[in-house]
């Protein structure tokens, strides 16, 4: 995850890639089997699923991430709204319970690979709380629901709002859950952006533009 985990990169030209292997995956040059926009200006980044900060989280796959303009910027008005898909290898059973465990694991990992130097905030623990609601077209399942945690850039707590969404593909063995996160309420217009990426979505491999 950005900061100090991994690296964040932009889109650069993508080279052919069969299988992915932990010794050799670099993610400037995997291809995905699927397509996910690179929107105008948005950050890009993938890794490797186990995640290192997060290795309870029981998958293989890879998380490809799409970060919006203003992610890091405390002052815009997309700061901490972005989306991320797990594109996981074989079918995995979802539930809400699983999504909020995940969840807790994961920004639990995050925040404290990245929290500063704080006795303040030791004390900010992750909750997440996810509840299935009407599946929307195409999903198999959708939740919504929020994290509640550290937001290690600005050493305050912070609640992440979140759209989770689950899909498998005709003819792959891969479970496909794609996450939009952002502080914003649900009717503020970052969230028609992110809803795009997901709209855009296709089990086709295809080349990715801009």
């Amino acid at each position: 995850m950005k900061k100090f985990v991994v690296i964040l990169f932009y889109l650069v030209p993508l080279l052919s890639f069969c299988q992915i292997n932990a010794n050799e995956f670099d993610p400037l040059k995997w291809e995905p089997p699927y397509r996910l926009d690179f929107p105008a200006g948005w950050g890009v980044e993938r890794f490797l699923i186990p995640i290192s900060f997060a290795p309870q989280i029981p998958y293989k796959g890879v998380e490809d991430i799409r970060f919006t303009p203003g992610w890091g910027k405390a002052e815009s008005t997309d700061y901490w709204s972005y989306a991320f898909l797990w594109y996981l290898d074989g079918y995995q059973k979802i539930t809400a319970k699983i999504v909020e465990k995940n969840l807790k694991e994961y920004y639990t990992g995050l925040v404290d690979a990245n929290q500063r130097e704080s006795s303040d905030n030791k004390s900010v623990i992750v909750k997440t709380v996810i509840k299935r609601v009407n599946t929307q077209d195409g999903d198999l399942k959708t939740f919504y629901g929020s994290v509640y945690m550290l937001d290690y850039m600005t050493n305050k707590p912070i609640t992440l709002y979140c759209k989770v969404h689950l899909k498998t593909c005709d003819g792959q063995n891969n479970t496909f859950i794609f996450y939009e996160l952002s502080p914003k309420p649900y009717n503020d217009n970052v969230w028609q952006s992110l809803d795009i990426l997901w709209a855009g979505f296709s089990c086709e491999k295809s080349l990715e533009t801009k």
